[in-house]
């Protein structure tokens, strides 16, 4: 089923960090981290209050993630909540000790739409070192036995870096093996001096592509990449090879591939905090305000923040000169941890813009009423 709607008022996806509380210290959080929750996070009334609010924007995905969610001792009662709402909550969960059974039946009466798990690699060793966490690989399998009896659908997340990015098709083959939703993988945003270093190069990124892009027309479930827009261009142009260089166009592309959000991220999603702080995207921390203090519809539709990133014209370098911005734009949130500037062009992207791609593309691909097919989770 697919909705059409305007993501100038409407976001694909809305993401809220329910809290940065976790007895285990993981790849997305590392030294942030703390076993008690900040004092500054929302309360369980003002997380009620906000899921009332966000579900005035009836986005099509509500996820609610964070450093361990099952931290808080409410997120079975806000998981409710949301489901009665009709937010259809997706729910982010670390392999952490409070990952057991119980909870994945706690989850499941309280309406989860879905449980998202991550797998780094196919083999403990390997996803045990890429995540930084003994024993994590064995958990997640536990938690996929049980998500399985008690038929809560689920998806996999795999945070790509340098340590498993040979490890794709071993992984794809192990997933094949469950019964999974979808395979998100999640390309990084260097946060720190030691992930710059250890960033794949832009090579990497196009030659992951191209492997995830083979995988995909051999796997029963859909793969979806995070802060990795240009595999919209990539998928683009070889199904303008496929289809002998018959001229294309952004729409078509958008409502034919499975998995693949329609817009930029950047464009499309609202990330809140778990103080309130509301930013485009998890890697993009830039405020555009406070659900405490401002409604969050107020904040998507109206702030400078997100009415200049969905702007293209404000897109420099070469992402703002090429035929694919419409499908595509770059990932703002990399192009700001690398350059200060999110609006710069992506350092990750091999592709060069040129006249002719324009032209055998099929224009700019700018939708300029920004209406997009949905397609739902």
């Amino acid at each position: 089923m697919k909705n059409n709607f305007d993501v100038n008022t409407t976001p694909v996806i809305v993401i809220w960090e329910t809290t940065q509380a976790c007895d285990v210290p993981c790849l997305d959080y590392g030294d942030w981290v703390q076993p008690e929750a900040d004092p500054l996070e929302l309360s369980t009334l003002e997380a009620r209050q906000m899921i009332d609010e966000l579900a005035e924007l009836c986005p099509p995905i509500f996820v609610l993630t964070g450093a361990d969610p099952l931290k808080r001792e409410d997120i079975y009662e806000l998981a409710r909540h949301a489901s009665v709402r009709g937010l259809h909550p997706f729910l982010a969960l670390p392999a952490t000790p409070l990952l057991t059974p119980d909870a994945i039946a706690g989850l499941k009466h309280a309406g989860l739409s879905r449980l998202i798990l991550s797998l780094d690699a196919a083999t403990p060793e390997l996803h045990d070192l890429a995540c930084g966490v003994h024993g994590s690989f064995a958990r997640t399998m536990e938690a996929i036995q049980w998500a399985d009896h008690w038929k809560l659908p689920y998806q996999i997340t795999t945070h790509l870096c340098e340590r498993n990015l040979h490890d794709l098709e071993n992984l794809a083959a192990l997933l094949k093996t469950f019964r999974i939703k979808q395979w998100n993988v999640a390309f990084p945003i260097p946060s720190t001096p030691a992930e710059l270093e250890e960033m794949p190069s832009a090579g990497q990124f196009e030659g992951a592509f191209a492997r995830l892009y083979t995988l995909a027309q051999k796997v029963p479930f859909k793969i979806k990449t995070s802060e990795a827009p240009h595999y919209r261009r990539y998928v683009l142009q070889q199904q303008v090879r496929e289809r002998a260089g018959r001229a294309t166009d952004g729409r078509q592309f958008q409502e034919g591939i499975p998995g693949i959000m329609p817009v930029n991220e950047d464009r499309g999603m609202l990330f809140v905090s778990h103080t309130g702080e509301v930013y485009p995207c998890p890697g993009l921390h830039v405020s555009a305000g406070n659900i405490r203090v401002v409604n969050p519809t107020e904040i998507y539709r109206s702030s400078q923040v997100f009415t200049l990133l969905r702007d293209q014209a404000n897109l420099a370098g070469k992402c703002g000169e090429c035929a694919f911005k419409g499908v595509c734009g770059g990932s703002r949130a990399r192009a700001y941890a690398m350059h200060g500037d999110m609006f710069s062009e992506d350092p990750s992207c091999i592709y060069r813009p040129t006249a002719q791609a324009a032209v055998r593309t099929g224009g700019s691909q700018t939708l300029p009423s920004e209406k997009v097919a949905v397609e739902e989770p």
